[in-house]
């Protein structure tokens, strides 16, 4: 039965979709999803999912070391390419604007939370507002109690972690619409109903 530790803030359509991270890890037995709803257009949530390369945007204090994740863009981590770190993740694969996949590292990271895969997918819903959808592929090894004790122990802690993630990104998201109001505009390499900032 889900719980709010597995689908935090998820709707049933959006959880019977197909995301990337589906053909990292195909036989992974456990998913968990996490959504919100933002107020800006989808390129600037896709633009802020980029600073994941330097940054958890979390609890700093917790898994960033005590520094402060950047206030603002920073130039050029929108140039993706497949490989690259996300802190202890790699480039699976992307969507300019959609969707970025991640794959959790080999080594110590993969032997506390088990291979990982994550799909953070932005849907658009208008010109100016988009939903911000998540979804985890989790394989962890071990004997059917202890797996279960850490599926348990991995979907509660993480809901804490990328909650807090999440409301980050949606608070910076929005803050850019609302500063950056006069200075919109369309960019011909993007569909209709994109907008970016004038100058990124």
């Amino acid at each position: 039965m889900p719980s709010i530790a597995t689908i935090w803030g998820s709707t049933r359509a959006e959880r019977e979709l197909p995301f990337p991270c589906d053909g990292v890890l195909p036989d992974a037995p456990f998913d968990l999803y996490r959504a919100v709803t933002v107020e800006a257009p989808a390129p600037v949530v896709f633009r802020w999912l980029c600073q994941l390369r330097v940054a958890p945007y979390s609890y700093d204090l917790l898994d960033n070391g005590g520094r402060r994740s950047p206030r603002e863009l920073t130039p050029g981590l929108d140039e993706l390419v497949v490989g690259q770190r996300f802190m202890i993740f790699t480039l699976a694969g992307f969507d300019p604007g959609r969707q970025i996949t991640l794959r959790i590292l080999p080594g110590r990271p993969r032997r506390l939370f088990g291979d990982l895969a994550v799909s953070y997918t932005v849907v658009p819903d208008g010109e100016t507002r988009c939903r911000l959808v998540v979804k985890l592929r989790v394989d962890l090894p071990g004997d059917r109690l202890v797996a279960r004790f850490r599926r348990t122990f991995l979907a509660w802690g993480d809901l804490v972690m990328m909650r807090k993630q999440l409301l980050t990104l949606k608070e910076l998201a929005e803050r850019d619409l609302l500063v950056g109001a006069d200075r919109w505009e369309r960019r011909p390499d993007l569909d209709d109903q994109h907008a970016v900032r004038s100058g990124r």
